[in-house]
């Protein structure tokens, strides 16, 4: 059981080192190519980020672990927003969010979320076919990222961006993206070991354990955004990868093999996410900042929603 827990952990460490540091040369790669920080954010930081989930929920629905890729992926929405968004908002809030970027991201999540619970309602699962049209809204998704963020101007110029190596770059990716595999696994194989051992039901340890453990990628970028000052940096991650975690971290495994769904999954977890994004981002759209009370509040319901899972 201790070597089981070591590798559970071993696998976290993992999924951290190399999600943070793939974002950091996928940031680079970007800078030198001159491609838009706020197209960077939205896509490319938000996709290093979420990496970890995706690799969990479609490692997990190759092993036939269907609770763990579902609850997974909404566990990883609620963590983002209640945890890591709750953490950052309560420490410094937000302040002149750019409400024309934020409008359209909260629209496009809380239909795609709607659709989702809708279907799940009626089919019981998210088949291949649901699965293509999820992949089909990332491409709409990133389309839309490029096409409204076109007239955005940087207001940090490149520095040094000629030092900037893209073979290296490409080599350091690589290597991340393996160390993310090499931690997924760890993390689904042990995590379900644990369940086991524990008696604790799988969806419990995915909406739990799992989900904060890959959700610190988001966790890191959060807090260096808040310690150099650029917290709607962390504030936006979070909002772009609870989208991909729709789109791509339930999308992929559907595509593989379909993914069941446990009624908890639709009664608790779908509706708790679409709950903590709208105490986020409803107030922020309507004052165009954020306050601690907002971010004590997802905090509350993140320890509650923990607590109540385990009993």
């Amino acid at each position: 059981m201790i070597s089981t827990v070591l590798l559970f952990i071993l696998g976290l460490i993992l999924i951290c080192a190399g999600g943070d540091r793939l974002v950091d040369a996928a940031v680079a790669i970007a800078k030198k190519l001159n491609i838009p920080e706020i197209v960077v954010g939205a896509t490319i930081v938000s996709l290093g980020t979420t990496l970890p989930e995706i690799l969990v929920s479609t490692t997990a629905a190759f092993d036939g672990s269907a609770a763990i890729a579902a609850g997974n992926a909404f566990g990883s929405i609620i963590c983002n927003t209640a945890l890591i968004a709750g953490l950052s908002q309560t420490i410094r809030p937000a302040e002149k969010v750019g409400a024309a970027s934020l409008a359209w991201r909260s629209a496009f999540f809380f239909f795609v979320i709607g659709v989702m619970e809708i279907y799940g309602c009626i089919t019981g699962a998210y088949n291949r076919t649901f699965g293509v049209l999820l992949l089909l809204a990332f491409i709409v998704y990133a389309c839309l990222n490029v096409r409204l963020s076109s007239g955005e101007e940087d207001e940090e110029e490149a520095d040094s961006a000629e030092e900037i190596s893209i073979p290296k770059q490409l080599l350091i990716l690589a290597a991340c993206a393996a160390l993310l595999y090499v931690g997924a696994n760890l993390l689904v194989d042990n995590g379900i070991l644990i369940a086991q051992a524990l008696g604790v039901p799988e969806r419990v340890i995915a909406v739990t354990f799992i989900a904060l453990g890959t959700s610190l990628p988001e966790l890191v970028t959060s807090l260096m955004s808040l310690i150099k000052g650029y917290g709607n940096v962390g504030l936006g991650n979070v909002i772009g990868a609870n989208i991909l975690n729709m789109l791509l971290v339930i999308g992929i495994p559907a595509v593989v093999q379909g993914i069941g769904l446990e009624r908890q999954t639709l009664m608790v977890d779908i509706p708790l996410a679409i709950l903590v994004m709208a105490v986020l981002l409803v107030p922020i759209l309507i004052r165009k900042k954020s306050s601690r009370v907002q971010g004590l509040a997802l905090l509350g319901i993140y320890i509650l929603y923990c607590i109540v899972s385990f009993l």
